[in-house]
Parts: structure tokens; C-alpha cells; sequence
């Protein structure tokens, strides 16, 4: 697992010659790993690799793989009406989406941090939704990922898993 830092572009090489997530595992002599799912370059927080094929599909599966837990600060407040309206979702560019939960964990005098819940990540899901209510994201940090949590793991960390995490997922 890696806490990605924002900035990064999830890809083994980008053809604009941005820096990639690789940047953080340099020097560790790993062996070939590919991420299992992605996180935007702005985005930030815990990403997964693995050289497992069949164990990344199944995480990244929409019906069997984990929940994603996501900490989103937005450009304001919100009310019970925009968490109720990000669980029920809205059809963005002829696609639904939706949040499996949404709730407000922090509020400050102009903006909010959301806890947003989601069964897949599809591209851009949160920032779309979110959008598609007028509500603009400042930061997304992917927090979790079913029972794996990004804990302590210091920005542009990384660690190996446990067999357990790897099994509970």
C-alpha cells in the first residue's frame, strides 16, 4: 500500500512525462507490481499494488470487491438535503451515480470535509457527483479501503501488506 501523494499520475509511465506513482517505490527492489485501481492526480491517499491479477480484479469489482472510503473537503457547507442527494445520485454525462454513504465529519466557517462511502471508482466519480450539485472538491484522500485503513502511513509512504489485510480484503 502507498499513501499517494497529490500530484502523482497513477500509470507505469505517463506520455506527457509527468512524475508517476513509481516515484515513491524507487530504489526498493521490489518486484513488478501494478496499482489495483487508480487515484487522479489530484487526488491522494491509500493505493494498492499487487502483482496478483485475479486478487486486483477482485478487489477492483464493483459487486465483490471492498467499499472505498473517502475524506472529500468541499467549497461549502453542506446540508441534510446535499448528503441525502449524493446517496440517491444523479445521472452525470448518461452515467448514475451515487454514494453508498455521505456524511459530514468536519465544518468549518466556508467549507467541509465529507466522509463519502462508494462501492467502485469509477473516473472522476466523486468530483462529477459532487459537481453535478454545484459543489467543487478542494482535497479527496482515499482513507480506506474495506477494513485497510491509511493510518499513520506518512505521505509518499509505503508498506507491504500483512497476509491477513490481504486476506480480509
Amino acid at each position: 500500500m502507498l499513501n499517494k501523494p497529490r500530484g502523482l499520475v497513477t500509470t507505469t509511465r505517463d506520455e506527457r512525462g509527468r512524475d508517476t506513482v513509481y516515484k515513491c517505490l524507487e530504489g526498493a527492489a521490489l518486484p513488478w507490481l501494478a496499482p489495483v485501481g487508480r487515484l487522479d492526480k489530484a487526488s491522494e491517499g491509500l493505493l494498492l499494488f499487487s502483482n496478483d491479477p485475479t486478487w486486483a480484479a477482485r478487489i477492483t469489482d464493483p459487486i465483490t470487491g471492498p467499499e472505498k472510503t473517502y475524506h472529500v473537503q468541499v467549497n461549502r457547507l453542506p446540508d441534510a438535503a446535499l448528503l441525502a442527494n449524493l446517496e440517491r445520485g444523479a445521472v452525470v454525462d448518461g452515467e448514475q451515480l451515487a454514494a453508498n454513504a455521505a456524511r459530514c465529519i468536519r465544518a468549518g466557517a466556508h467549507n467541509a470535509w465529507l466522509e463519502i462511502v462508494l462501492d467502485e471508482g469509477r473516473n472522476r466519480q466523486i468530483r462529477r457527483l459532487l459537481a453535478s450539485f454545484d459543489v467543487s472538491v478542494l482535497r479527496l484522500v482515499r482513507i480506506a479501503i474495506g477494513s485497510l485503513s491509511l493510518g499513520e502511513l506518512p505521505k509518499g509512504g509505503w508498506r507491504e501488506l500483512t497476509n491477513l489485510e490481504i486476506e480480509s480484503l
